[in-house]
């Protein structure tokens, strides 16, 4: 069914394609099964974007709903034919393929400085810039940043001496101002440097005066735009000279020398039809700032959308899948049916038990599984389908509030967080499950008030009864402000409930990009400049999102608790506190004085540890660790306790681990993992199966939820067997989906999904390999699952009942 509106201010018209389906609880009936929009067509003067996919409805669409002899078939092939053409997968495909071209050639245009204690890979500048670029692209969309900024002609005017194919001023002196001394400096703040001594290091005050045509008009479109925070535009210059250590990454400096070997040239951001600028690229799409659901999807890039590209761009700087990402159009992502999946799987999983008769305490903590009741309400509270109307009759007012307690005390880790899919998953669901549970935010706003009395309760800071309120009148205002919207839904999630890790720095970087667009859309833009347009700063990501290699494990003394003494305890509660207060901090000088703070109590630790009996190198590596570091390399130790403030393990985790094989370049990871501790580790074997232990590892204790796509070669390899053997004795596998080569559209292996739940249990497990079905659809209906059996190290197959009753006979007459 399709149908257009058009907009009574504004003459815009809409397009909406809707695919129904029959209804789940009454199959008499339809419902919406999902909707494609093509939102704001102007009929005067539309959208490049719009123009280009109007014409892909028209010829492709109209060829196939004729039939040989040019008459029409139905309205069921025009609406397919249509909704094929409106496919968001394309579009996402044909921007990557876009994107990575211009990827390319910036690479081998710009220039950054190779002379640097810290000397990061031309490809690492590049992403870095298309994030902060993306991002201010997004607030442009919602009106936060002025559009003569980035119109060719306009930049002409405002620089001295333009010159789109030999200069490179327009990075410095629009973009870098923008980003460093707009967007990362207060309203009240912003000005050009004096330049004196005292602004020479001062990254929050506009520079490049003498390249600036008309400063003044220059200083008025920057004037447009909030002051955002969140550590994205951070300028990572240090403040030492480089005489003395210090290092330059950005080179945002008024001294030419300082910056010699940085140029990103013009031609890069506004080019011509041959070789198009990331401008240029930019206009050709239409951006959409509300978040595309399964349920509904704007024909456009998404943050969804994006984070797919964010995957093919690491997969393309990645040594282990550099090679194949950049002969291919990539599509090293998991796409969003899987993703979503799973973070159901684990989410009923872990919150069944709020949903039945036990206490508050009862989810993601530890209760019984006979208390436990149907999963059904929890799925459809997590479908986007359904319109959730009947809320009072599946949730009665004490389990809505069983269910968002539980929810407020999730833990969820994913410890190779790529560009962050199944975290944003995560945060998307848990949502999406409390605006229908509560819908004023009431119940949420209380619990919060309440965590934040008990984490000041056990603060020993308590001779500072400001800090120790602050937190309280900052959630009062967050819920005044944001009474009916998702804003502090996500933003206590993301402070209290969602982790991530990743080997790669950027990796890590890409997802708190996608973190903070998710939290930016939410807010309502005002004219008020004194309110800072009514935006509110981002949080600071950085001790939510780590650069660390999650396998290693911190060098401490086997068996033994960081806090032993009572010195290391209050110590360990300081940096906790510390690092708190830098998430909320919404000033450069805050952020500066938390992070001081943080090395001082640091070093701290380490002399206290040193006296604690833990090793040298133990307490060298917690003391080294700088979370704010954002030149810093990926830590060689990961420890969720000390990192993340989160002793007892996690509810979740989830994610879709490399897959690399130890022995691959000589064994080179085989060397770095095999002394450290796996039961699992096999010379021979994969990367992943380490990630599979390792997520056992990091679960809480009887209820943690494991949920990972790997490949599936384990299940029947040889080198398996200690995986085998480690997740059929010591855990509990719930789920296990056969998915086959179709997951990924460039892997060469079959995809497997694993549910397991920490430690043993009788719970039956269930299977079903996607390669036998003859419905393919995805996930697979409930009747096409069948119990299987885990037998140790011996391989594991998904066989029906009479398959199975055959394998039984021939064991027992035979010898395996």
């Amino acid at each position: 069914r399709a149908a257009d509106h058009a907009d009574d201010t504004g003459g815009r018209v809409t397009l909406a394609f809707v695919r129904r389906r029959p209804n789940r609880h009454h199959p008499d009936r339809d419902v919406v099964g999902s909707v494609s929009l093509i939102r704001e067509i102007s009929p005067t003067s539309p959208h490049r974007a719009h123009l280009d996919i109007l014409a892909d409805l028209s010829l492709p669409a109209r060829l196939r709903w004729l039939d040989a002899h040019g008459k029409p078939r139905n309205f069921d092939g025009l609406l397919e034919a249509w909704l094929a053409a409106l496919d968001t997968e394309a579009l996402n495909r044909r921007f990557y393929r876009d994107l990575f071209a211009w990827f390319e050639r910036a690479i081998a245009a710009a220039r950054f400085p190779a002379d640097q204690p810290v000397a990061l890979p031309p490809e690492e500048h590049i992403i870095r810039l298309i994030t902060r670029l993306l991002f201010v692209w997004f607030l442009k969309e919602k009106g936060l940043v002025a559009d003569d900024l980035f119109v060719e002609h306009q930049v002409a005017g405002l620089l001295k001496d333009y010159d789109r194919a030999a200069g490179d001023s327009y990075y410095r002196a629009v973009l870098q101002n923008l980003f460093f001394a707009t967007l990362n400096t207060e309203i009240n703040q912003r000005r050009f440097s004096r330049r004196t001594s005292r602004d020479h290091r001062n990254f929050a005050v506009y520079r490049y005066h003498n390249e600036i045509a008309d400063p003044e008009r220059m200083r008025a479109l920057f004037a447009q735009t909030p002051f955002v925070n969140g550590g994205l535009f951070d300028c990572l210059d240090s403040f030492d000279a480089t005489t003395s250590g210090g290092i330059r990454v950005d080179c945002f400096t008024d001294n030419a020398s300082h910056r010699a070997g940085h140029s990103v040239p013009n031609h890069l951001f506004f080019g011509d039809d041959a070789s198009p600028g990331i401008i240029d690229l930019f206009r050709r799409y239409r951006f959409t700032v509300e978040e595309n659901t399964p349920a509904e999807q704007e024909v456009a890039l998404d943050p969804e959308l994006l984070g797919k590209v964010f995957e093919n761009l690491l997969a393309a700087v990645n040594p282990e899948t550099r090679q194949t990402a950049r002969r291919e159009t990539g599509s090293y992502y998991t796409p969003r049916p899987v993703v979503d999946y799973m973070v159901d799987e684990a989410l009923v999983a872990a919150l069944t038990p709020a949903n039945g008769d036990g206490d508050a305490d009862g989810a993601a903590a530890g209760a019984d599984d006979d208390a436990a009741a149907d999963d059904a309400p929890l799925r459809y509270l997590l479908d986007y389908a359904d319109a959730f109307a009947d809320r009072d009759a599946l949730f009665a007012e004490p389990q809505r509030e069983t269910i968002i307690r539980a929810i407020a005390r999730l833990k969820v880790i994913d410890p190779a967080v790529g560009s962050g899919a199944f975290p944003m998953g995560i945060l998307h669901k848990l949502t999406l499950a409390l605006r229908r549970l509560d819908p004023d935010n009431r119940i949420w706003e209380q619990v919060q008030r309440e965590q934040a009395s008990a984490r000041a309760g056990d603060a020993f800071d308590i001779d500072n009864p400001a800090d120790r309120d602050a937190e309280l009148t900052e959630i009062s205002a967050t819920f005044e402000r944001y009474r009916d919207s998702d804003y502090g839904r996500k933003l206590y999630l993301i402070q209290n409930c969602i982790y991530g890790v990743d080997v790669q720095p950027i990796a890590a970087q890409i997802a708190k990009l996608r973190f903070f667009i998710s939290l930016a859309i939410e807010q309502q833009p005002s004219a008020d400049a004194a309110d800072n347009y009514g935006i509110r700063p981002l949080p600071n990501l950085e001790t939510r999102f780590v650069a660390a290699d999650a396998l290693l494990p911190l060098a401490r003394p086997a068996q033994r608790a960081l806090g032993q003494t009572a010195a290391v305890t209050r110590l360990e509660r300081q940096i906790a506190d510390n690092r708190e207060r830098h998430f909320h901090a919404t000033t450069r000088a805050a952020k500066r004085d938390c992070r001081r703070e943080d090395a001082k109590l640091r070093a701290q630790l380490a002399k206290a540890l040193g006296a604690d009996g833990f090793s040298a190198a133990a307490a060298d590596q917690l003391a080294a660790w700088d979370a704010f570091d954002q030149n810093a390399a990926a830590a060689d130790w990961f420890d969720a306790e000390y990192m993340f403030g989160v002793p007892g393990g996690f509810n979740i985790v989830i994610g879709n681990p490399p897959y690399v094989q130890l022995q691959k370049d000589g064994g080179r990871l085989g060397r770095r993992y095999q002394k450290a501790g796996f039961a699992t580790y096999a010379r021979t074997g994969d990367v992943y199966q380490l990630f599979y232990e390792k997520g056992c590892q990091l679960l809480a204790p009887a209820r943690g939820i494991l949920s990972c796509i790997t490949s599936n070669s384990w299940l029947k390899a040889e080198y398996g067997k200690s995986t085998r053997r480690y997740l059929a004795e010591q855990h509990s596998p719930l789920r296990l989906l056969e998915m086959g080569k179709d997951v990924f559209e460039q892997a060469i292996v079959d995809a497997s999904i694993l549910i397991a739940r920490q430690g043993p249990g009788d719970a039956p497990a269930l299977g079903v390999d996607l390669d036998r079905l003859d419905d393919k659809s995805f996930p697979p209906e409930a009747s096409l699952w069948h119990e299987f059996r885990p037998q140790g190290d011996r391989p594991w197959s998904l066989l029906t009942p009479a398959e199975q009753s055959v394998m039984d006979k021939i064991a027992s007459a035979g010898t395996p």
